[in-house]
C-alpha cells in the first residue's frame, strides 16, 4: 500500500515536471518566433543606398537652392557609426519662410524614412542649425544635419514677387489624427488651435517642431448662440475680464503667432469689445487674422486702429460644404483670386474632405504662380 502511494506521488512530479518542460519549450518557441519577426540590422550597402535616397528626395521634393552632402561613414560592426547627410539651405528672407523650408526637407526625409521602417530620433536644435538621427529598431543608421548657410545681406534675393496665398485651418485641437493628417501635407499652412481642448497643446507644440505656424483659435460669441463655448469673447466684458480671458487662451496654445476668432459674429461686430481684445494681442506682439464671419465686423479696423498686424479673409471658405470635389473648386477659386488680388487668405477645417482637396489642388499652386505663404506674411 505505501508502496503504490509512493508510486503515484513519483508520477505526479514526473507529469509535473513533464509539463514544466513543455512550457519552457513552448515560450522558447514563442520567443524564438518572436525573434525572426524583428526586422534584420540593415547592411552596410543598405544604410548606403537609402543615404542616397535621403539625398535625392530632399532635392527633388524640398526647397529650391538647397546643397546636399553625403558621407558614407556606416561601418559593419563599429557600434555607433552612420551614415551622414548634411542638408544646408540658402538664408531665407523671413523667419516663416525658414520654417516652411524645413518643413519641406524634414517631410521629404520622413517619406523616405517610413519606406524603411526608420524613426526619426534625438532632435537638437542650435545656432548651427537642426540635428538629428534616424534609428532602425534600437540602432541608429543615419545623423541628418539640416544647416542654413548665411549669406552676406547684399546677395540676398528680395521675396520672390507674384501672387500669394495663405491657408488656415482651423478648429484643431479636439482630434490629433486630423493634425497628423495635415503634418502630412508638405505646405506652409497655417493651423489655429482652439484652447483647452484634449489636444490642444501636444498639437501646437508639434506643428511647431515641424514647422508649420500656429495661431490661437479664439472662441467668441455668435449671433445664433447654436454652438456657445462654455468660455468665449462676449460683448459687455469688462476690461478686467477680457484680459484676464484672453491671457488664459494665449497661455493654454503655446508659441501662438496671432489669432482669428472662432464663430464670432456676435463679438466681432462689437467696437468696444475689438478694442479691448486688440489692446490685449498688441500687448502680447501677436497678429490678427479676421475670419469675417459677418459682413459687420469691425475687428479689422480696431486691429489697424491698435497697431496690430492684420489682414482678413478674402475669400469664400473652403469647406462650407465638406465634401472633396466641393472643396477643390473652392481650392481653385481661391487660387484664381490670389492671381486677381495678389495676395488672399483662404480658411477651412481639418475635414477628410478638406485634406483631399488640398492634396489634390495645392500642387497646382506653382504651375498656376502662385505662392503659398504663412498667414504671418499677408498681415499689415
Amino acid at each position: 500500500m505505501i508502496a503504490f502511494f509512493s508510486n503515484r506521488k513519483i508520477s505526479a512530479r514526473r507529469n509535473q515536471c513533464a509539463f514544466a518542460l513543455s512550457l519552457v519549450a513552448i515560450f522558447a518557441v514563442i520567443s524564438f518566433a518572436a525573434g525572426c519577426k524583428r526586422s534584420k540590422p540593415f547592411s552596410v550597402s543598405e544604410i548606403h543606398a537609402i543615404t542616397d535616397e535621403f539625398a535625392s528626395a530632399a532635392r527633388s521634393e524640398g526647397p529650391l537652392n538647397i546643397d546636399t552632402r553625403t558621407s558614407f561613414d556606416a561601418k559593419d560592426k563599429v557600434q555607433g557609426s552612420t551614415d551622414r547627410v548634411t542638408i544646408t539651405l540658402r538664408q531665407a528672407s523671413s523667419e516663416a519662410y525658414e520654417r516652411a523650408d524645413r518643413a519641406l526637407v524634414l517631410q521629404a526625409l520622413d517619406d523616405v524614412a517610413a519606406r524603411h521602417d526608420l524613426t526619426r530620433s534625438g532632435m537638437i536644435e542650435s545656432r548651427e542649425g537642426l540635428a538629428f538621427k534616424y534609428v532602425h529598431g534600437d540602432i541608429a543608421t543615419h545623423t541628418i544635419h539640416i544647416a542654413e548657410l548665411a549669406l552676406p545681406t547684399v546677395e540676398l534675393a528680395p521675396a520672390p514677387a507674384g501672387p500669394r496665398l495663405a491657408i488656415i485651418l482651423d478648429d484643431l485641437g479636439q482630434d490629433y489624427s486630423a493634425a497628423e493628417a495635415i503634418f502630412a501635407l508638405p505646405y506652409p499652412l497655417t493651423i489655429s488651435v482652439l484652447p483647452n481642448n484634449p489636444h490642444s497643446v501636444e498639437i501646437a507644440e508639434e506643428a511647431r517642431r515641424r514647422g508649420y505656424e500656429v495661431m490661437l483659435h479664439l472662441p467668441m460669441e455668435s449671433v445664433s448662440q447654436r454652438r456657445a463655448e462654455s468660455h468665449e469673447l462676449r460683448p459687455g466684458m469688462s476690461q478686467r475680464d477680457v484680459t484676464t480671458l484672453v491671457d488664459g487662451f494665449i497661455s493654454a496654445v503655446p508659441g501662438v503667432s496671432g489669432v482669428n476668432n472662432h464663430q464670432g459674429s456676435e463679438s466681432t461686430a462689437n467696437t468696444p469689445l475689438m478694442n479691448e481684445l486688440m489692446r490685449v494681442l498688441h500687448e502680447h506682439k501677436l497678429f490678427y487674422i479676421d475670419s469675417r464671419t459677418t459682413a459687420a465686423t469691425v475687428a479689422f479696423d480696431a486691429a489697424r486702429h491698435a497697431g496690430v498686424p492684420t489682414a482678413y479673409r478674402n475669400v469664400p471658405f473652403l469647406d462650407d460644404v465638406a465634401e472633396a470635389g466641393a472643396v477643390a473648386r473652392q481650392l481653385r477659386l481661391a487660387l484664381r483670386e490670389a492671381r486677381e488680388k495678389n495676395d488672399a487668405i483662404a480658411i477651412g477645417h481639418p475635414h477628410p474632405a478638406t485634406l483631399k482637396a488640398l492634396r489634390e489642388v495645392l500642387p497646382e499652386a506653382k504651375a498656376q504662380g502662385v505662392r503659398l505663404v504663412y498667414a504671418s506674411e499677408l498681415v499689415r
